[in-house]
């Protein structure tokens, strides 16, 4: 079974400054960047590989899945 990308881009992401904020609606959770504010939003359940890849490119990251 696939376990998902939510592991490793919450490792990425907070690596690149981003702080856990609170869980938002459903499954997902705020993450919002100490240095410019910006929140992204990011599901629990991330199969997806393309979804992992915009939110990463979202926060400013240049590795990709």
């Amino acid at each position: 079974m696939v376990d998902g990308y939510y592991k490793i881009v919450r490792e990425i992401i907070s690596e690149l400054g981003y702080e856990y904020l609170k869980n938002a609606k459903g499954s997902h959770e705020k993450w919002q960047s100490r240095e410019t504010g910006k929140t992204l939003l990011v599901p629990r359940n991330l199969q997806s590989r393309h979804t992992a890849n915009a939110i990463l490119r979202d926060a400013g990251s240049p590795k990709k899945l």
